[in-house]
């Protein structure tokens, strides 16, 4: 069976359902799988659990799902960008489970590698630590953390073939291999669609077993998060 999909809403189609986990890919607005998170919000679906290291900007990416009140609950390293995610998270309508960003890339990447939980000394004494079990090795202190997994992961790629086979562009690399593989269900975007055998095996990223499903991405933005620019002269 192909991997292959003509679009976003096609790739979507059959595998949504309200109360659903989402992992969404990215660092910033680099490397999210726009046209996929256009295609769920479209979609309605609704109660939505969203791992993802942002919230997206008011109008774009995860700030869409937001905007349409279909995000219940983030699992999120940092939100700082999204002033509707602050407002419903002040008013009490969102919940949020906060996580320091290498915690939250490790809870992704021991859910994709089978790992139940782990223990780290990062967020001990703070309250990232409260409800957690504590236990010492070697006279320290260390708090558990528990892997993540979802029912489906939304992913960016550079390129990637029919197999589904992906490779990751810079900072675009952040977070998306690993959800890749900690998703029941992994589809992945991909700016350039190329054959199999195409792409050297040995810079593959990402191999094709991990990803059920695939879509040429369209009429990207990639918008700039925040812009500093200098005047000339300067």
């Amino acid at each position: 069976m192909s991997k292959f999909h003509s679009d976003a809403r096609a790739a979507l189609d059959g595998i949504l359902f309200d109360g659903m986990t989402i992992m969404a890919g990215g660092f910033g607005l680099c490397g999210i799988p726009e046209n996929l998170i256009t295609a769920l919000r479209d979609s309605g679906t609704g109660d939505i659990t969203a791992i993802s290291n942002n919230a997206g900007v008011d109008d774009f990416g995860l700030g869409l799902l937001l905007q349409s009140r279909q995000i219940k609950k983030m699992i999120s390293s940092y939100v700082g960008e999204n002033k509707e995610f602050e407002r419903q998270f002040l008013a009490g309508e969102l919940e949020l489970e906060f996580n320091p960003q290498g915690t939250l890339a490790e809870r992704i990447r021991a859910g994709g590698a089978g790992i139940p939980g782990f223990y780290t000394k990062t967020g001990v004494g703070t309250l990232i630590a409260d409800g957690k079990e504590h236990k010492d090795f070697d006279g320290e202190t260390y708090i558990m953390e528990t892997g993540l997994v979802a029912d489906v992961a939304l992913i960016k790629a550079w390129q990637g073939d029919r197999e589904g086979n992906l490779v990751y562009r810079k900072t675009a690399r952040n977070f998306n291999p690993m959800m890749a593989t900690a998703g029941k269900i992994t589809i992945a975007e991909v700016e350039q669609l190329v054959e199999v055998g195409d792409l050297d095996p040995d810079q593959i990223h990402t191999p094709g077993i991990f990803v059920q499903r695939i879509i040429q991405s369209e009429g990207l933005e990639k918008r700039i998060e925040q812009r500093t620019i200098r005047t000339k002269g300067e």
